[in-house]
C-alpha cells in the first residue's frame, strides 16, 4: 500500500530521518529513502551503525510511528488507486493487501483510498514472522488467497517487493510512484513497470493482471 496505492514514500523517509537524529544517528535521506518497502527492523540494521547499542532500536522505531502518525488525517491516495482496486475486484481477482505496516498505520491508508469493497483481505506486519525483502508477506498473501505462486501478480514499487516476490516465485507489476528508479526496479526482477495505478489501470488489458 505504501507508495503503490498512497503516497507515503517520502513521508517515511522524513519521519525515519528525524527519528534517527533524535537518537543522535546521522544518516543521508536518500539512503532512507532506498530501505523504504523494507521492514523496521531490517531498515535500520541496513542504514544504522552494527556496533550500536541495539536496544535503541525500539525508541527510534516508535519515534518513528509516532512522528509518521501525525500525518494520517492527510495522507494522499495516488492517482487511480481506488479505482485499479475496483476494477480488478470487478474482474474477479481477489485482491490482498500485504503491507509491512502496523494496523493503524493500514486503517489510515485504507479509509485514504476508499475502496475497502474491492478488498478481500489486507495482512499488516503484525501477520508475518519476517518483513521484506523475505518473501514471508508475499507467500501469506498467497496463502490467503488459496492460490499458487503461477496464478497470482503483486504490484509493488521498491525493490524490496520485487525481491520478495523473486523468491516467492510471483510475477511482480513495480510502479515508479514510490520513486525508485525504473532500472533498479528492473534489476532486481521486475516484469513491467507503469508510472503509478493510474497508468497501470490505463494499460491493465496489455499488463499482466489482463493478459
Amino acid at each position: 500500500m505504501d507508495g503503490t496505492l498512497v503516497d507515503t514514500n517520502y513521508l517515511h523517509t522524513v519521519t525515519w530521518w528525524e527519528a534517527m537524529r533524535q537518537a543522535g544517528h546521522k544518516v543521508g535521506m536518500r539512503e532512507i529513502h532506498h530501505t523504504i518497502g523494507m521492514s523496521s527492523d531490517k531498515l535500520m540494521d541496513r542504514l544504522l551503525p552494527e556496533d550500536r547499542d541495539r536496544s535503541g532500536d525500539k525508541r527510534i522505531s516508535t519515534a518513528h510511528k509516532t512522528l509518521y502518525a501525525e500525518y494520517f488525517a492527510r495522507l494522499p491516495a495516488l492517482d487511480g488507486a481506488p479505482d485499479l482496486l475496483r476494477t480488478l475486484a470487478d474482474r474477479g481477482w481477489y485482491l490482498v493487501l500485504a503491507s509491512s505496516a502496523s494496523q493503524d498505520e493500514l486503517a489510515a491508508m485504507r479509509a485514504t483510498i476508499g475502496a475497502d469493497e474491492a478488498i478481500a483481505t489486507v495482512l499488516s506486519s503484525d501477520d508475518v514472522d519476517e518483513g521484506k525483502p523475505a518473501p514471508d508477506p508475499v507467500e501469506q498473501a498467497l496463502e490467503q488467497a488459496g492460490v499458487p505462486a503461477r496464478d497470482a501478480v503483486f504490484v509493488g514499487d521498491t525493490v524490496w517487493d520485487v525481491v520478495a516476490c523473486v523468491k516467492a516465485g510471483v510475477r511482480c507489476i513495480a510502479l515508479q510512484s514510490g520513486g525508485i528508479p525504473p532500472e533498479l526496479l528492473l534489476d532486481a526482477g521486475a516484469d513491467e513497470i507503469y508510472r503509478d495505478p493510474a497508468d497501470l489501470l490505463r494499460h491493465l488489458d496489455s499488463s499482466a493482471l489482463g493478459r
